[in-house]
């Protein structure tokens, strides 16, 4: 969990909205996007390319589980492992404006508007790595971001997972700074595509299922909880400056690419050994 910029001090009265991220504000995998540079970089094989090319198709129509996750955890052990930090910066710092730029929702971003017009946190929470979440919160003006971090000794990634946001872990960090924060949970706001995060829709008084797949759908219509459909892709620019390409940026993309290319590959790999 990690504090942007600019917090402002405690306040017991204070509300937030809680977003997950991918297929909630971006219109597809945030960091799946970066096979491409990442293989051209030398970091990956074009088999993962096309492994994660065919996975962003599952994605895009279906959910996960616990053993997807799982099978997630193990892939990006060995799709990581050995990475070099320095290395992956400069790929990064030459690629994330103009990976992010065309993938967020224009409906998500207003949203995004009107809480904070409203006087309440915007909290990115995704199991995506804080590599890639936070630089995409710092350009959509949140102010906290929870998300999975990866293991890094003598500028290498080891594979391993220092902290996994994932599930019921999403709710219980919502918890935490909500303690931490002074919010009053009962009217803090949720959105999710995913029934996997329904213990984080739980933790708050206005959930809401944001292009949900199949089974939070179901949840939602017998909870009574609002649905959305963002349809509406913009280019970020277009809604919001975006600074320039920064080193301490640049370093961020390895947890998030591997986190969520290594669920989808797993996920799509699970569909076609079942089909």
């Amino acid at each position: 969990m990690r504090a942007m910029p600019g917090q402002p001090p405690v306040d017991p009265h204070r509300e937030a909205a809680f977003f997950d991220l991918d297929k909630t504000i971006i219109a597809k995998s945030s960091t799946l996007a970066f096979s491409k540079p990442f293989q051209a970089g030398g970091l990956i094989s074009r088999r993962a390319v096309l492994r994660s090319a065919y996975a962003q198709f599952v994605y895009l129509v279906g959910g996960a589980d616990h053993d997807q996750m799982e099978k997630m955890r193990q892939f990006m052990s060995q799709l990581c492992a050995g990475w070099d930090v320095a290395t992956v910066r400069e790929i990064v710092a030459e690629t994330l404006h103009n990976i992010v730029d065309p993938l967020v929702y224009d409906e998500a971003v207003s949203l995004i508007e009107e809480h904070h017009l409203a006087g309440r946190d915007v909290v990115i929470v995704s199991t995506s790595g804080a590599e890639v979440v936070g630089p995409i919160g710092e350009l959509l003006g949140a102010d906290h971001v929870i998300a999975t971090r990866m293991e890094i000794e003598d500028g290498r990634y080891t594979g391993g997972i220092a902290y996994y946001a994932y599930a019921e872990e999403k709710a219980r960090a919502i918890e935490e700074l909500a303690a931490a924060r002074g919010y009053d949970l009962a009217r803090c706001y949720g959105y999710s595509d995913s029934v996997t995060d329904v213990h984080m829709l739980e933790a708050v008084g206005h959930p809401h299922a944001v292009n949900p797949d199949k089974e939070l759908r179901r949840i939602a219509v017998s909870r009574g909880w609002p649905v959305l459909v963002f349809t509406k892709p913009v280019a970020l620019r277009a809604r919001m400056p975006m600074p320039p390409a920064k080193p301490a940026l640049a370093a961020l993309a390895v947890g998030g690419a591997v986190a969520m290319g290594g669920y989808l590959w797993a996920s799509a790999r699970r569909r076609k050994d079942s089909a």
